[in-house]
């Protein structure tokens, strides 16, 4: 994921482009966890962050 300074570089639509793979990717961790171990425990926690931080930017275009 890119830093703060360099999500302020994309367009809006590279940034809901974004904003849509990263939601699409917090979902299939959800479900795919739900029966099995997770190996990488801090995983949603981050992509939850990811996805704050592109709907902050994107926010910021507005």
């Amino acid at each position: 994921m890119a830093k703060k300074t360099d999500l302020k570089k994309h367009t809006k639509e590279e940034l809901q482009k974004l904003l849509d793979t990263k939601r699409e990717a917090l979902r299939a961790l959800r479900f795919s966890v739900a029966g099995s171990k997770n190996r990488n425990v801090k995983e949603s926690a981050t992509l939850r962050k990811e996805v704050a931080r592109a709907m902050t930017a994107l926010n910021a275009l507005k």
